[in-house]
């Protein structure tokens, strides 16, 4: 059976909603995101955080859940921590997107059966919401922060185009646009939420 892990990465979060404290913010966006992770069936789930982030990690993440120290917040490193722990795959995700469903994580990772690295857009100019590769990673992977990477980069390196497969998008919350399409009908993301008043 095929070992799996997503990690949530502690991305920089430098927009609130107006009247909404950022460091509370980015810990309810956080933490919705780890929750989803947490009752996923088909993969264990991760906190992914420099240095300075690690109090966060260990504030939301579920015990016994994996923490992984990284020195940038790229994707790399935590690729490599999950290789290092034995992984078969890994996806990477930013951890601003606290309504995503299961179903695009699941859409994440499904490429992997026959492409080298699946990318999940975050909307537009918002840079990948997720990145998913089998372990290794592949040597001719670029490591950048999610929210400088594209398809159109990771393909500039790949021996091949087609080795790098483009899944659904996934919105992240990082500006007024994003916040006006967040669907008070989908299940979860319920700290932030409640930040928002209902």
């Amino acid at each position: 059976m095929v070992q799996r892990v997503v990690a949530a990465l502690l991305v920089p979060v430098t927009w609130s909603p107006p009247g909404v404290d950022l460091t509370a913010w980015r810990t309810a966006l956080a933490e919705d995101v780890v929750d989803l992770l947490a009752r996923l069936a088909q993969a264990e789930a991760a906190v992914a955080a420099t240095a300075g982030d690690l109090d966060l990690a260990r504030e939301i993440a579920w015990p016994g859940m994996r923490i992984y120290e990284v020195p940038t917040p790229t994707y790399l490193p935590v690729l490599a921590a999950a290789a290092k722990d034995g992984f078969d795959q890994a996806a990477v995700i930013a951890a601003d997107a606290p309504d995503v469903p299961g179903m695009i994580l699941g859409k994440l990772l499904r490429p992997l059966e026959n492409k080298a690295v699946a990318v999940s857009p975050g909307g537009a100019g918002n840079g990948l919401f997720g990145l998913a590769t089998s372990l290794p990673a592949p040597d001719w992977l670029a490591d950048h922060e999610l929210d400088d990477a594209s398809a159109q980069v990771l393909r500039r390196g790949a021996p091949r185009p087609g080795d790098v497969s483009s899944t659904p998008e996934w919105r992240r919350l990082r500006g007024p646009a994003e916040l006006a399409r967040l669907d008070p009908a989908l299940e979860g993301w319920e700290n932030t939420r409640a930040l928002l008043g209902g």
